[in-house]
């Protein structure tokens, strides 16, 4: 027995955390490179004065009542809809994310993303690993075009601006939409704020970068794909259910939509059936922040919010500030 508070870390994170947790705490962690089972998770918590948790793991109150001597929760992500926000809220609980850290990457791996799916990368890398290639021909692997080309950006927030000023140098119009309008992106960059429906309609790539809430679950479902033009991609770094995968798959089989590069799904780590055999659709495994400085950056921003909660300081990045009183 150490004497000092005990946290539990749902997963290994860069040691950068874990070191800043280990100076102050007893650190428990799961070991295994896989997430904790719902009974694993809720035994694994029980004596814990804080944890860091990840996007798999869900935290309702039932695992609220399991870890009934929690003085706060740190999501390693900066989503938290994992987290049952409002009962934490309700609990006097604080909750923290890790903002800014991976805007950057994320925005990267959009860029990525769009332009592998747009220039048919992973179909012509596959014909060369295989040895069919039989040399060059004008016919071959015609992909879209980028530059001068308009760009929809949904989402006006930080990565969403980040991934919009990443197309300075290709001449792209810019789309967005989002409830507030970004002075940023109209001023630096000339973006036009517009309905979605209209942005839909007029770019040839649609960025997705939006948190899950209610109202943007499946906030492009089978009739926003319809609204797209035939010859456009569509790319989700966001959070997989932000999309109908079914219907993604169904546009993408017809020809509705030109292809579409994906970094998060609905049920993952599943993609929704007959998605993997499309060729027009780039797939990567949830990875947009795996950078060393994000994911590090991640870690010690994680680790400093479950530190101050433990300790009884205001975390950080505390998405439910209430709980602290005036």
């Amino acid at each position: 027995m150490t004497g000092r508070p005990k946290v539990f870390v749902t997963r290994r994170i860069p040691e950068v955390g874990l070191e800043l947790l280990r100076e102050r705490f007893e650190v428990a962690m799961n070991a295994e490179d896989r997430p904790l089972s719902r009974a694993e998770f809720l035994a694994a918590i029980g004596d814990a004065e804080g944890l860091l948790c990840l996007l798999t793991d869900k935290v309702d109150a039932e695992a609220m009542d399991a870890a009934a001597k929690a003085k706060g929760f740190a999501n390693y992500a900066v989503g938290f809809d994992n987290i049952d926000l409002a009962e934490a809220t309700r609990r006097g609980i604080p909750v923290s994310n890790t903002p800014d850290v991976l805007t950057d990457a994320t925005a990267e791996m959009a860029w990525a993303l769009l332009f592998a799916v747009a220039r048919r990368v992973v179909e012509s890398d596959g014909l060369m690993r295989s040895g069919g290639w039989k040399g060059w021909g004008p016919l071959q692997f015609i992909g879209g075009d980028v530059a001068g080309k308009t760009l929809g950006v949904v989402g006006g927030g930080r990565i969403g601006q980040a991934f919009a000023g990443k197309s300075r140098g290709f001449d792209m119009p810019i789309l967005y939409c989002d409830e507030r309008p970004s002075e940023a992106m109209e001023r630096d960059l000339g973006a036009r704020r517009v309905s979605l429906d209209e942005l839909l309609q007029e770019s040839d790539f649609v960025s997705v970068h939006v948190p899950l809430l209610p109202s943007t679950r499946h906030l492009v479902d089978a009739a926003a794909l319809r609204r797209m033009k035939r010859t456009a991609y569509l790319i989700n770094t966001a959070r997989g259910p932000v999309v109908d995968e079914a219907a993604l798959v169904e546009a993408l089989r017809a020809g509705r939509i030109a292809g579409a590069g994906l970094d998060v799904y609905e049920d993952e780590p599943r993609a929704a059936e007959g998605l993997a055999a499309l060729p027009n659709v780039v797939m990567t495994p949830h990875t947009a922040s795996a950078t060393v400085s994000s994911r590090n950056g991640m870690a010690v921003k994680a680790a400093r919010n479950l530190i101050a909660m433990v300790e009884g300081k205001r975390a950080p990045d505390c998405l439910n500030p209430g709980v602290y009183g005036a």
